[in-house]
């Protein structure tokens, strides 16, 4: 068995042109600009991914500041063609900014990140007191 979802409005492609634009701007554009992240917690460190492809390595700014990791990126684009009847120049700019609340046990210090393939990396390794430590046997005496 399953369940199947009903659109019950008289006219639904109608209903979803007037209803489904961002007709105040913003919401469609701030989630199509800024990249998703995902966040591994492996035994050592954490890991953040971000797949920010068409960028170079100079493109990206990551710095810390009292426990606030940010990501930035701010890519410009200025291409113009010039022809014997008409002239096009168009401009291109998309940038974005994450910021992450850094937990105590980050040792701040040893941060690293790299940018391969379209995805930037980003290592968060855990301070030595946070890490698990291995099981051991108690003696009774």
């Amino acid at each position: 068995m399953s369940i199947v979802k009903r659109n019950n409005l008289v006219f639904p492609s109608l209903m979803n042109e007037i209803f489904k634009p961002d007709w105040f701007g913003g919401m469609e554009n701030v989630a199509a600009s800024v990249p998703a992240v995902n966040i591994k917690d492996n035994e050592k460190s954490f890991g953040l991914e971000l797949i920010v492809p068409g960028r170079k390595k100079e493109d990206f700014n990551i710095e810390v500041d009292n426990d606030l990791l940010t990501i930035s990126s701010e890519l410009k684009n200025e291409e113009e063609v010039k022809e014997e009847n008409y002239t096009r120049r168009e401009f291109r700019f998309s940038s974005f900014k994450r910021a992450f609340t850094l937990p105590e046990t980050i040792d701040v210090d040893a941060i690293k990140a790299d940018y391969v393939d379209g995805v930037l990396k980003v290592e968060l390794p855990k301070k030595e007191e946070a890490l698990p430590k291995p099981k051991r046997l108690i003696e009774l005496k």
